[in-house]
């Protein structure tokens, strides 16, 4: 497992880590997990040399967190970073410009978010605590400011991040200029190339942290899907991927496959990941783990080397744009 620093803090992450979206079965989310499963599969990670663990308050409706703190307790030889989000108090998920941030984020509203978090994971501090939306005309409010800058003062929030809205990369500059924002999360992966474009450039003029999401598109570039895959009821991705999203999705896996065969890349998860940790600027990326056999597929990839260059030139031209959220 090989290890970056994130941005300019003062922490060293595994270049692979462990998201737990689908850690705890979650109806309107991903729909399966079991205690005793997701507990296996972070083990074994943990054993195979990840350090970096992420998570939200709303994973799970708060289960992710309690199962995290419940096997980490119960495991105190591993001591791995761990990053959570809070949620906006509003629950509005997107389109909030316009909306005061203190219908999202009032000050009562981060201290108790982040009370609840070191409560539900057992830990007297939080190596990172990201808003899991964000507005940049926030940026200059005060409030939120001295609010985070007082919480990591008082010793409970190592660092401070921004996860982005969907495909909204740069919805951030203008808090990340600000000094208190130390990582940003963003969905990067083959199909959404933009961040290396508009906000790669400048998280490395600021020393900001990137920690790439959704790298394997939720599943699109695990190579299990095709036109004719199907979802268990209540799972989120019976609409993500609608049949037409399917038909189109094979079509665009299967422009991968000539260009694997010629530069060696084994399986389409390796050329996803390895396409993410090719840029300097990713810290780590954080795809989801539920099964033993997934962790050993997708740790393994952060010892292998970056993609060749003339083949990270011929994926530029693989980019796929869309927001399967506005699909019906």
């Amino acid at each position: 497992m090989k290890y970056r620093q994130l941005g300019n803090t003062d922490l060293k992450i595994s270049s692979i880590g462990f998201g737990t979206w689908g850690f705890a079965n979650d109806p309107d989310a991903w729909v399966g997990a079991t205690r005793e499963s997701s507990e296996l599969a972070l083990l074994t990670a943990l054993n195979q040399g990840l350090n970096f663990i992420d998570t939200a308050r709303t994973y799970g409706n708060g289960l992710a967190e309690e199962w995290l703190g419940q096997i980490l307790r119960q495991n105190p030889d591993y001591q791995p970073i761990i990053a959570s989000k809070m949620f906006p108090l509003n629950q509005e998920w997107s389109g909030m410009k316009g909306v005061p941030i203190k219908e999202a984020f009032p000050k009562t509203h981060i201290i108790q978010q982040v009370d609840d978090s070191l409560r539900a994971l057992k830990r007297d501090q939080l190596d990172v605590m990201y808003f899991h939306v964000w507005e940049d005309e926030w940026a200059n409010d005060l409030e939120w400011q001295e609010t985070i800058s007082a919480i990591t003062q008082a010793g409970k929030v190592r660092h401070w991040g921004i996860s982005t809205n969907d495909y909204e990369p740069t919805n951030c500059l203008k808090a990340c200029k600000t000094g208190l924002i130390s990582v940003v999360m963003t969905i990067f992966n083959l199909f959404y190339q933009l961040p290396a474009q508009v906000l790669f450039p400048k998280a490395r003029e600021l020393g900001i942290g990137i920690v790439a999401r959704v790298p394997l598109d939720e599943g699109g570039l695990s190579g299990k899907l095709n036109a004719n895959s199907s979802f268990a009821d209540g799972d989120f991705r019976q609409t993500y991927f609608s049949p037409k999203r399917l038909r189109e999705l094979e079509e665009h896996l299967s422009q991968f496959r000539p260009l694997m065969n010629s530069y060696g890349v084994g399986s389409l998860p390796d050329l996803a990941l390895r396409y993410i940790l090719s840029f300097d600027e990713v810290t780590s990326t954080i795809p989801g783990m539920r099964k033993v056999e997934h962790v050993f597929d997708n740790t393994r990839v952060s010892d292998l080397p970056p993609l060749d260059k003339q083949l990270l030139e011929e994926l530029q031209n693989h980019a796929w744009n869309r927001n399967f959220y506005d699909e019906e």
